[in-house]
């Protein structure tokens, strides 16, 4: 074990059990949030400005978080949304276009309902009332569900709230700046019922999957101190036998 290419492999085993141990600590250091959010921070009603931009991606800390904006609804982009639970009963909800700036809009879930000709009628109670005037709206921010493919017999029917699927059907959508999250609003209007969105659970401030990936790291470092002592001790064992086998050949 001593001989140059083991004390070789040796270092080069240090080197990689090194980097692991560095990959572990650096997975270590991203498992435990040493400044998590206080608790109840997302039922403080902030301005939408303050939370997230146009175009940008909803920080996971601050899904749910209640948030605040104005602006006037855009004329006939009032649409409705299928398989929305309300306490577990399914229905729908109706969205529109919320202009909270110029060329900037955000997609709002103004209220529920388990009946699509109630929705129908808040759509088109809605259309009358958009006549330009200033809303105040507050909800929690959420993020895009992502988009859905419609059935087939079913083409305009929308399963899943999406900004992105939303704004392929809004008008007046040139060089238009979107919120990627969408507003649930708190409080429903046009005959419709509050949509039921409670207080995000509050995280751990241990993200137990990092932790797990920094074990895994710990072994490997350790696997491969044991990978070179199960090749040299064999490196070894075999070269004591061919010198037993030696000596007793000479010996006949």
């Amino acid at each position: 074990m001593l001989r140059g290419r083991w004390i070789g492999m040796l270092v080069l085993c240090l080197v990689v059990a090194g980097v692991f141990a560095w990959l572990g600590q650096w997975q270590l250091e991203r498992a435990i949030d040493t400044d998590p959010p206080p608790a109840g921070v997302t039922e403080q009603v902030r301005p939408l400005a303050e939370v997230v931009e146009p175009g940008e991606y909803l920080p996971e800390p601050l899904v749910g978080q209640r948030v605040e904006t104005s602006g006037s609804w855009v004329p006939e982009d009032f649409l409705v949304v299928s398989s929305r639970f309300n306490d577990d009963v399914e229905g729908f909800w109706v969205t529109g276009q919320l202009r909270v700036a110029d060329r900037t809009s955000i997609a709002v879930a103004i209220g529920w309902t388990a009946d699509r000709a109630v929705a129908d009628a808040a759509v088109a109670e809605l259309e009358a009332q958009a006549d330009g005037s200033t809303v105040d709206v507050t909800g929690r921010v959420i993020s895009d569900e992502g988009p859905s493919v419609p059935p087939r017999d079913d083409p305009q029917r929308m399963d899943r709230m999406s900004p992105a699927a939303l704004l392929s059907r809004w008008h007046d959508t040139a060089d238009l700046d979107v919120y990627r999250p969408y507003l649930a609003s708190t409080s429903a209007s046009a005959g419709l019922v509050d949509i039921s969105s409670p207080a995000p659970e509050e995280q751990s401030p241990v993200n137990w999957l990092n932790v797990f990936y920094a074990v895994e790291w710990a072994i490997f470092a350790g696997f491969a101190f044991y990978l070179w002592y199960r090749l040299a001790k064999d490196a070894w064992e075999r070269e004591v036998e061919e010198f037993e086998d030696a000596a007793a050949a000479a010996s006949d």
